[in-house]
């Protein structure tokens, strides 16, 4: 459902509610609760409050003829293009013009709609022009002004569009009102593989954008090149090289659970996989743990690590049992109860072999 400033809500799984304060993006806005309080709430966890509107209807008298009211028209969609970079938590990511590409779907990230963005995460106001190879016809897509640290949705795209959205060019010039220095532009070459679109760890979590990505690195900030008004050195014909612009990888999933080098703990409890379990069936959970399970033992194994320790917690001993039977596929593992004094009973190391 699209919201608009001004719209009363309730939350969807949770009670109370507040009034539509802010659109900061196609999946987020932000509401101003009943107790004054404002808040960044994902659009799909609200629900329009009709009551407001019933009672209002309530309030004409009944001898008077209640006039339909003509609702408000939608605001264009370039009114709400542009928005701020991530203004929910802090940025991570090394400042630059980055290409990025969003699925609608945050836990499902290999099916539904795509937000195609370009994010300004620099100090100064830029104006890209962007053109696509499309059905092999070099197309102009769009252009436009984005300011500092915002970041604009170019398109919403379905799956069966990513052949045309993943090969072109970007052109990029950087404005200030009271410069230090002047950049020369930017001319970044596009050619993403569109496989990539349907590999679950093409998509990395970032600072810049709440759901996980695709982020294509345009032009890190430190790449800049300035133009000089030494006269000796002035160089008027002077273009920005083009550069081919590089997907941003994911770490290795099992890098965020190192504890030493080689060694990694995993806990696979559901409260530490998920933030919210909210209409997950117990089936649901237990395929999401296994299958955590798996890609974190696939890491590893990638990646030259020795040992891992995952923690499946004492329960009906069912996700365990499935640790076990999932083990004898590998021929280079072997498993042993971890440490009881660091793990209770409910641990298992899962040595890996070596290769050679």
């Amino acid at each position: 459902m699209k919201f608009k400033v001004g719209d009363r809500v309730n939350f969807l799984n949770d009670t109370g509610g507040g009034v539509i304060k802010a659109v900061i993006d196609s999946k987020m806005v932000k509401i101003e609760t009943e107790d004054g309080f404002e808040m960044p709430v994902l659009a799909s966890e609200l629900i329009m409050d009709f009551r407001a509107e019933e009672n209002a209807r309530a309030s004409f008298p009944r001898s008077a003829p209640v006039h339909p009211v003509k609702p408000e028209p939608e605001p264009e969609p370039e009114e709400n293009r542009i928005t701020l970079i991530n203004p929910w938590g802090k940025i991570k990511e090394e400042h630059g013009i980055f290409l990025a590409y969003e699925p609608h779907e945050r836990q499902w990230v290999l099916t539904g709609l795509i937000d195609v963005f370009v994010i300004n995460h620099t100090s100064h106001d830029i104006v890209y022009n962007l053109f696509l190879i499309q059905d092999e016809i070099l197309r102009g897509i769009d252009f436009s002004l984005v300011p500092a640290h915002s970041k604009t949705l170019i398109d919403t795209i379905d799956r069966d569009e990513i052949e045309n959205w993943s090969r072109g060019f970007l052109q990029i010039m950087f404005h200030d009102d009271s410069p230090d220095q002047v950049f020369f532009p930017v001319h970044s070459v596009i050619d993403i593989k569109a496989n990539r679109f349907f590999k679950e760890g093409s998509y990395r979590s970032s600072g810049l954008l709440q759901g996980r990505s695709i982020l294509v690195s345009i032009a890190p900030a430190g790449t800049f090149e300035v133009a000089s008004l030494d006269g000796s050195e002035r160089k008027f014909d002077k273009t920005g090289k083009a550069e081919l612009a590089k997907p941003l990888k994911e770490k290795p999933l099992i890098d965020k659970h190192r504890t030493e080098p080689g060694v990694a703990v995993v806990d696979l409890h559901i409260a530490e996989l998920l933030d919210n379990i909210s209409g997950f069936t117990s089936h649901d959970m237990f395929n999401l743990q296994i299958s955590y399970f798996k890609k974190a033992l696939e890491s590893a194994l990638s990646n030259d690590y020795h040992k891992v320790t995952f923690i499946h917690g004492v329960g009906n001993g069912v996700l365990k049992n499935a640790i076990v039977e999932e083990l004898k596929e590998y021929e280079v593992v072997e498993s042993k109860m971890a440490s009881i004094s660091k793990f209770g009973v409910g641990a298992i190391d899962v040595v890996i072999k070596n290769k050679e």
